[in-house]
């Protein structure tokens, strides 16, 4: 993966960009509201892709009138995905050379992810790149999703760089626009979960790649 010299660490999204996981999420939306009666509209995904956690549950809540709290959903979610994050989630196929390239050339890896760090740090582990990244900041723990800039602000600050000379790594468009809005240099990672906006993230991001 080409960045410039003047970048000192790269923070990777996980979901979609380093894991092939996306498809794990349609499938949770999909029994989730089934066993309520419902199908997955649309427009879903993209409107909680950059959500952090128990704001999603929150609006998954009041879009569709459910009874439950905000906790019970994301235990829900949390108990279907735990054990595929922790077994079966692969890393996309050139995601583990390039981290062991960036790594190898002395630059700061950091993982911001909207998962929880029940389900993240088992699949880092289980496909043996933990050990690769100095910091991994969660959208749960900083309390806002990616339309905002903070969980790319924390996970700079933790690498001890300053967003001009730190690289973000996403999928989502919507990410993409917040992490170029906050300053960070800006890399659009190919997903096919993603495909009806990569002309749009070609277009803004500084540079697109794929991990397949």
């Amino acid at each position: 993966m080409r960045i410039p010299d003047y970048i000192r660490g790269v923070i990777f999204d996980l979901d979609g960009t380093l894991l092939d996981s996306l498809g794990v999420w349609s499938e949770i939306d999909e029994r989730f509201l089934s066993k309520r009666g419902m199908t997955v509209p649309s427009d879903y995904v993209e409107n909680i892709g950059t959500m952090e956690i128990r704001q999603a549950a929150v609006y998954t809540i009041e879009r569709f009138g459910l009874t439950e709290t905000p906790e019970a959903v994301m235990k829900e979610w949390t108990d279907m995905a735990v054990g595929a994050y922790s077994t079966e989630l692969k890393l996309k196929p050139k995601a583990k050379e390039i981290l062991t390239e960036l790594k190898a050339r002395g630059i700061k890896l950091a993982v911001a992810t909207s998962s929880t760090t029940d389900m993240c740090l088992p699949a880092l582990k289980n496909n043996g790149v933990l050990h690769l990244f100095d910091t991994v900041v969660t959208t749960r723990e900083i309390g806002k999703g990616k339309a905002f800039p903070d969980v790319y602000l924390a996970a700079a600050k933790r690498l001890g760089v300053t967003p001009e000379h730190c690289a973000v790594c996403e999928d989502l468009l919507g990410a993409i626009v917040t992490a170029k809005n906050a300053g960070f240099y800006t890399i659009g990672v190919y997903d096919k979960h993603s495909q009806a906006d990569i002309e749009k993230i070609k277009a803004l991001a500084n540079d697109f790649v794929s991990f397949e």
